[in-house]
């Protein structure tokens, strides 16, 4: 599977953050609507993200849930129906929460910075240090933390969990 150093972090709100993620990004911005229906799992997380009616991933991926750079593992399926997956998945496994969200995404080095607005929780940023196959965890904690740093974020920034598990103690959906 393909691994990263991930973190989330809220945000008083991303207009004072973009000018610093912009001065260091080596690419971007892309601008993404995402709509993630996550599905029941006893062995990890798993969701479906429409782009497009016509355009979706599916995506399964395993991460603890605490604060700070921690490693996740993912695998990603493209699909051209996310809605007839959608409805399969649902009654399969069973729906377990749902996250609307706008994403920019830049690159800064082999790192996804995503600024992400979602639906009900507000503004966050997540990091994605994509790490090579054989790269210990260590090198991409590291460089997330650096990263953290230049942009100035603070360790009581940072956000256990997931959107879903946000939205689901808001009241806003399972989890």
């Amino acid at each position: 599977m393909a691994r990263n150093i991930e973190i989330k972090a809220r945000l008083a709100g991303i207009p004072e953050l973009l000018p610093k993620v912009a001065a260091l990004a080596t690419g971007g911005p892309e601008e993404i609507d995402q709509d993630d229906t996550f599905f029941r799992c006893a062995g990890g997380r798993l969701k479906l993200r429409t782009f497009a009616d016509d355009r979706g991933e599916l995506i399964f991926y395993r991460r603890a849930d605490r604060r700070g750079p921690k490693e996740s593992s993912y695998l990603i399926a493209p699909t051209a129906e996310p809605g007839a997956l959608r409805e399969l998945l649902a009654h399969s496994h069973g729906e377990a929460g749902r996250v609307v969200k706008h994403r920019t995404v830049y690159l800064v080095g082999r790192t996804r910075v995503h600024l992400d607005r979602v639906e009900g929780l507000g503004e966050f940023l997540e990091l994605e240090v994509v790490l090579r196959d054989d790269e210990d965890a260590a090198a991409g904690i590291a460089e997330a933390h650096a990263l953290m740093d230049g942009l100035g974020i603070r360790a009581d920034q940072l956000v256990e969990g997931a959107y879903v598990d946000l939205l689901a103690a808001r009241g806003g959906g399972e989890a």
